[in-house]
Order: C-alpha cells, then sequence, then structure tokens
C-alpha cells in the first residue's frame, strides 16, 4: 500500500474546497482507512508513517491519496485544515 503525495491541481484545489473540511491541532493518533480517502491540505503539516519503515510528510498546497486498508499513525506537526472526500 502507498500514500500518493503531489502538488494539488487548481481544479483540485476548486473541487475541494466544495467538500467537507477537516482541522487539527499539533497531535499524534493511529489511524486506519476503511474507505479511500483524498484530500488537499490547504494548513498545516504532517507526517504518516506506515508499513514496515514508510512515511510521507505534506503541506499546504498538497493532493494527498490514502488507500483503502491503510493503518498508519499521523504526526501533525502544525495545525491542519483540509478539504477531504471518502470514495
Amino acid at each position: 500500500m502507498e500514500i500518493i503525495v503531489r502538488k494539488a491541481t487548481e481544479e483540485e484545489k476548486e473541487l475541494y474546497s466544495k467538500y467537507s473540511t477537516w482541522n487539527c491541532k499539533v497531535s499524534e493518533f493511529n489511524w486506519t482507512y476503511n474507505d479511500r480517502e483524498t484530500c488537499v491540505l490547504l494548513e498545516g503539516e504532517v507526517r504518516v508513517a506506515y508499513g514496515d519503515s514508510q512515511s510521507v510528510t505534506f503541506a499546504d498546497g498538497d493532493f494527498v491519496d490514502f488507500p483503502k486498508g491503510l493503518s498508519c499513525r499521523w504526526f501533525v506537526t502544525k495545525p491542519v485544515k483540509k478539504h477531504y472526500c471518502f470514495h
């Protein structure tokens, strides 16, 4: 399983602005994705650790794709605000 991180396109930013918003303060927590989630990060910075020793970091302006079934640990290093969609 792989988390895909890349810069969001202008079209994605516009589309995702219509979706729900999630905010989170600096924190650490475990999470499992029961469905695929895609999101556009508006603010903040996060490192997500998963698998044996994999991790990704994402921040303002990034598009992130989390696969269904992924178990991971979130390390929110700067307060987060994102638009997201479950598929």
